[in-house]
């Protein structure tokens, strides 16, 4: 389907062609970018809502600023859209998230209007920060501008880049999207701060009328600009006391001013560009703008998929028989139905309860589980402080946002040999999202953590039998179990609750000449792989670890005893992984074997459908026979679908 944009942004393939736009034709701009993101996220999916919510914004960083010598760093990127398409991509855009298409997040790779990859979020303050100081260390008369959405606002590295731009003398502008919102409505204090600063009345009247008074004045504008703003910085503290937070990091203050007001923006923007130092404008905006359905549900809408732009219908799948669920949805039931059978759990996740599904326990339980916002760090430690009080945290976290908090992992649980139960969702290849949210390395770096359990589930039952597991009182240390984004394999899942004997795996099927070992959800490939092998006489046995660690030296001493060839199959990377855990049991007890080990290969891998992505890493069924069959001297390319 061929969607073509207005008028006007057709014409724009630079931000050089929007400046050749008059003031008022920006109106128009904005109305055409707009319904152009509208009608290609419509037809072929990507993120929605955060876009819509700066258009306005987009076209006035790229009209006032010289892009891209000034540096603009969006955060988080998928409010980006608006961006990408003034920046030469505007054809390209519905190529969005698609295999070998562009990417949904700014990518360095991509474009030199991208200046930073932003795909979580919370780094775009110390980025811009660090690219003014380098300009300003180079001599060069460079802007750095920092746009952070105001969820992004709570995380501490976020913090930790204001309490240093304040005193770094650099040139620097951080513009506060505030709308209230990043995937689930923001929480924390936080967010009451900046309604607070928003909705004082009192305050932003007095203001306008400091501002409207002066500019009467018969005296320079220069001059009545800075006597207003020495005006409104001494009755700041005095009518609202909240407004003093970015100015106590000394940040200069500007706004709150509406985000969708192009006149206002554009206007605001050219001052502040001519302002040095370090400062920060506070826009207002709405999630979803100029969507209605969006702006009213805007959890629903942040990424909604294919939907009729016009009615508003989402298009799900339908099936005639029943379909498996999504492992999250599987760990949201289980959680309450443990919680409901042991009174000491407790659920947290930082910012994702609609991503995990522990939004159906904060709705049944909202005193026994917890959105502490994007603070990882911080959903660790609490959960660890926790722990040291006799409760049994479940703490889910992304695979990939779980990098941002080793440290806490480490130091605060492992160490501490704290019960804390780590659920990493999205564990593997997440498929569109790409390179920032692919969970590929949890494997490997938590089975280096002393005192920790490192498990996986291969479908819905040994999801549940896990998590039953883990929360025994017996199991009194850190216990990690990863699973992928996306459903499982079980449409009748509510199996009865069973202990596992941590550290044990099991045998699914005996074979001749080759095994294979599988970790977690894709054992589902590596079963169907050999269903394509039995066909042509091949007959491989096949091994589920269940657990990476403590590994399972009883069934690898028979694996080993029994078999010279061996695959290992896993949804992680192949650097220290799965495979590698294998390989070191076999070095250590002296045996002798050759070992094929698939899995995410040592490179960054982008964004497509996981399907696609499996099979470019060539762990999906259709690598797996041919990794088999290449072993026992058979090379014939086989297409195995799933």
């Amino acid at each position: 389907m061929n969607i073509a944009p207005g008028p006007l942004l057709s014409m724009i393939n630079s931000p050089a062609d929007l400046k050749q736009l008059s003031r008022e034709q920006l109106h128009q701009v904005c109305d055409e970018l707009r319904q152009y993101i509208i009608d290609v996220v419509s037809v072929h999916g990507g993120h929605f809502a955060a876009s819509l919510g700066v258009v306005e914004l987009s076209v006035a960083l790229h009209y006032i600023y010289n892009t891209p010598y000034d540096q603009l760093v969006w955060d988080v990127g998928h409010q980006a859209y608006g961006h990408k398409i003034l920046t030469g991509r505007r054809d390209a855009f519905p190529t969005n998230r698609k295999y070998n298409g562009i990417s949904g997040f700014p990518n360095r790779k991509e474009s030199e209007y991208d200046t930073f990859g932003v795909g979580h979020s919370s780094t775009s303050i110390s980025a811009a920060l660090g690219m003014a100081m380098a300009s300003k260390i180079k001599g060069e008369n460079r802007k750095a501008v920092a746009v952070i959405g105001d969820g992004a606002l709570t995380a501490g590295l976020a913090f930790e880049g204001m309490n240093h731009a304040g005193v770094a003398d650099s040139d620097v502008l951080i513009i506060l999207n505030d709308n209230c919102m990043s995937i689930d409505p923001n929480v924390g204090a936080l967010k009451e701060y900046l309604t607070d600063i928003s909705t004082s009345q009192t305050y932003n009247k007095f203001k306008d009328d400091i501002w409207k008074a002066l500019g009467k004045l018969p005296v320079g504008k220069n001059f009545t600009r800075e006597m207003a703003s020495k005006i409104e910085h001494s009755i700041k503290g005095f009518i609202n006391k909240n407004s003093n937070l970015f100015e106590a990091l000394k940040l200069r203050y500007f706004g709150p001013i509406d985000g969708h007001n192009i006149s206002k923006l554009v206007d605001t923007l050219h001052d502040l560009k001519n302002i040095p130092g370090p400062k920060l404008l506070h826009i207002v905006t709405v999630k979803g703008k100029g969507y209605s359905l969006a702006e009213k549900d805007q959890t629903r809408w942040h990424a909604p998929g294919l939907f009729d732009k016009i009615t508003g219908e989402i298009y799900k799948k339908s099936f005639e028989v029943p379909q498996p669920p999504k492992y999250q949805d599987v760990f949201g039931h289980t959680i309450i139905e443990l919680a409901e059978q042991n009174k000491s759990i407790i659920g947290v996740t930082p910012a994702m309860p609609s991503g995990s599904s522990l939004k159906f326990m904060m709705e049944k339980m909202p005193d026994r589980a917890f959105d502490v916002g994007i603070c990882e760090q911080h959903a660790v430690t609490l959960s660890a402080g926790m722990a040291t009080q006799g409760m049994r945290v479940f703490c889910n976290i992304y695979s990939s946002f779980m990098q941002r908090a080793y440290d806490q992992v480490i130091h605060d649980v492992a160490i501490q040999n704290l019960p804390v139960v780590f659920c990493l969702d999205r564990g593997g290849l997440v498929g569109e999202d790409g390179a920032t949210h692919h969970g590929a390395y949890d494997i490997a770096y938590f089975r280096c953590i002393p005192n920790m359990v490192v498990s996986s589930p291969m479908n819905e039952q040994e999801l549940r039998n896990l998590m039953y597991t883990a929360q025994l009182e017996k199991n009194d240390f850190p216990f990690s179990i990863r699973y992928p984004r996306g459903e499982g394999v079980m449409p009748e899942w509510r199996t009865p609750l069973e202990e596992i004997t941590i550290g044990k795996g099991r045998k699914i099927k005996d074979g001749k000449e080759i095994a294979i070992l599988s970790f977690g959800h894709p054992g589902n490939f590596a079963t169907t792989a050999i269903r394509e092998l039995r066909t042509d006489g091949i007959d491989p046995a096949h091994y589920d670890l269940r657990f990476v660690k403590p590994i399972d030296e009883d069934l690898l001493h028979e694996v080993f005893s029994k078999y010279n060839k061996i695959v290992t199959v896993e949804d992680g990377t192949v650097v220290g992984g799965f495979g590698s855990a294998i390989l070191e049991f076999m070095a250590a007890h002296n045996y002798k074997a050759d070992v094929k080990m698939l899995g995410i290969p040592d490179r960054i891998v982008e964004h497509g459908t996981p399907k696609e992505l499996y099979r470019e890493c060539g762990y999906d069924a259709a690598g797996i026979v041919a990794a088999v069959r290449e072993m026992v001297g058979e090379k014939v390319q086989v297409n195995v679908k799933l």
